[in-house]
């Protein structure tokens, strides 16, 4: 996790900035973006309501965000290569704090989900330039491990705190507040950056206009749009429909990486996937991901459509994994990490997610919190907290100093992935087996809840599957893991 990454562009600063407020500027930007993909999920109903979403019609409020932000993350980190990374962030922050206003006033279907559109071009504007900002501020061993640290703390417990948000902002003030709030965070995150941030300015044979591959950034940008599109609706076509689509982002897949082949100037080098740490680090992430996702988003249906908690109750449920991520990420991270390297960090923190989905596999229909539900979630908060900084170290130190902003973007897709794919999966798995038990003649919330079970179940097989992934791949010396 410590391993030094240099700065891939040198740094001319017209003034002495503080590397912990550039730090904090980078922090908020993500924390905004991060709330935002999570703080929809309990407003959805007073959403359809209000503006009369058919239920697979709704899906496209969250839909309509992860595809462009999923999509762009890859060729935007490049970009911010070539063009500079202060440029991107500061533009990724100004496009996402004008469409969640268009977001907050929208009164008509097709201007929410456009709106939503164009904040998943601005987030991904934001976030994937973010690592390689991060690891070029802080390159030293203790440091860097202490910035990622604090990094993943405001990721994570951004993501709980965005369910706990959405609930009390629509039940307070109504769901256009969700988006709203975004306003002053974005204003005050967007000066302070320009005044924080140190100027990166990249030497001008290095370029947008000499480097850049326009057909590659099209084949990839499409390929992996079309991907999280055929994952987040895989739910709602037919099968044959499903591998049509499948089989065309294959297809765009395969003519990018044959393109990056032949290209003179590649906009991906495929010689960055030949790195142990940066290809495995992803793997593990995308399974690891799916496997929170399951949590989060099933775990909030169980406590509302199980145990019959409305949302701002819901909110609060989850408030315990922000608060204990928050902590022993800012607390205890980096120094464990520092103490016994990165490899043995993660298996431990993945070993914990294990446990904690085993047991939400256990909830049953009468279900007590305190009982059912808490302990499973502290496990799973503080496996968490263990394995997303040493994983991100791993990752972001398998890449050259001149790829740090193109390994941020793909760390980031394929948190996209991992979480698109493992909310689809999971929510067809509960939901066939409860349709299947409802035909059979089983009462309604027993279904429900043995359809949870049942997806919790398999996100633990997940987990074990990301835990032996990282003990075959990721093992590195001792000497580089500390």
């Amino acid at each position: 996790m410590s391993a030094p990454v240099q700065s891939p562009v040198p740094v001319v600063s017209r003034r002495v900035h503080s590397r912990w407020a550039a730090l904090a500027v980078l922090c908020a930007g993500t924390l905004m973006t991060i709330l935002d993909g999570n703080i929809v999920t309990v407003a959805m109903p007073a959403i359809q309501s209000d503006l009369g979403f058919s239920t697979p019609g709704l899906a496209w409020v969250v839909n309509a965000y992860l595809i462009p932000f999923g999509g762009l993350l890859l060729l935007v980190g490049r970009l911010g290569d070539l063009m500079g990374r202060k440029r991107m962030f500061t533009s990724g922050l100004a496009v996402f704090t004008a469409a969640s206003v268009l977001c907050g006033v929208a009164d008509d279907r097709a201007v929410l989900i456009a709106a939503r559109a164009l904040q998943g071009v601005g987030g991904a504007m934001t976030s994937a330039v973010v690592l390689g900002m991060l690891v070029a501020l802080f390159p030293q061993g203790r440091e860097q491990a202490t910035a990622i640290a604090v990094f993943s703390a405001v990721g994570a417990a951004g993501g709980a705190l965005g369910t706990f948000l959405g609930g009390a902002l629509t039940q307070a003030f109504g769901w256009h507040w969700i988006f709203l709030i975004n306003l002053p965070i974005g204003v005050v995150a967007l000066v302070a950056a320009v005044r924080v941030l140190a100027d990166d300015r990249p030497d001008p044979d290095t370029g947008v206009a000499r480097n850049a591959d326009h057909v590659g950034a099209a084949l990839i940008t499409g390929a992996l749009m079309l991907t999280v599109y055929v994952i987040v609706g895989s739910g709602e076509r037919e099968v044959p429909h499903t591998l049509l689509l499948s089989a065309l982002a294959l297809a765009l897949l395969a003519a990018f990486v044959l393109r990056q082949a032949r290209a003179s100037r590649p906009l991906l080098r495929l010689g960055l996937f030949r790195s142990r740490l940066l290809s495995g680090a992803n793997g593990v992430q995308i399974l690891m991901i799916a496997t929170m996702y399951g949590f989060q988003f099933i775990g909030a249906l169980y406590l509302q459509r199980v145990l019959g908690y409305d949302e701002l109750t819901t909110g609060l449920a989850f408030l315990p994994a922000p608060v204990a991520i928050g902590v022993l990420m800012l607390g205890l991270s980096a120094r464990v990490v520092s103490r016994f390297g990165a490899y043995r960090v993660l298996l431990s923190g993945l070993v914990l997610i294990v446990a904690g989905m085993a047991l939400l596999g256990r909830a049953p229909v009468d279900g007590v919190y305190v009982r059912d539900v808490l302990p499973p979630m502290l496990l799973l908060a503080v496996g968490f907290a263990a394995a997303m900084p040493a994983l991100t170290g791993l990752a972001m130190s398998g890449a050259r100093e001149e790829d740090a902003g193109l390994a941020s973007g793909l760390f980031n897709t394929t948190q996209v992935v991992g979480g698109s794919l493992g909310l689809a999966a999971l929510s067809v798995l509960a939901s066939a087996r409860t349709d299947v038990l409802l035909g059979e003649g089983a009462e309604a919330v027993a279904a429900t809840a043995d359809g949870y079970r049942l997806a919790f179940r398999v996100a633990a097989v997940v987990a074990v599957g990301a835990l032996g992934l990282a003990t075959l791949v990721l093992r590195t010396p001792r000497q580089e893991d500390a």
